[in-house]
């Protein structure tokens, strides 16, 4: 019983944080979503490239070559 109402004091504390967690609309949310995206789609790399393969977190690393 004492794990029980330390649980639902647990719970209850947590709700009193969230009370206060200011809340949107979801159509709201994504409009601001789909503003932030066009605002950047041109520094995204996934839509344009790399201005070069030094920049490219992905590139190939060179391999090792034993003489």
């Amino acid at each position: 019983m004492a794990a029980n109402l330390q649980q639902q004091r647990i719970i209850n504390h947590q709700l009193r944080r969230e009370v206060d967690v200011p809340r949107m609309q979801v159509s709201e949310a994504c409009l601001l979503i789909m503003k932030y995206i066009s605002d950047h789609e041109s520094d995204d790399c996934l839509l344009n490239g790399f201005t070069s393969q030094k920049v490219n977190p992905f590139r190939e690393k060179a391999s090792c070559a034993i003489l």
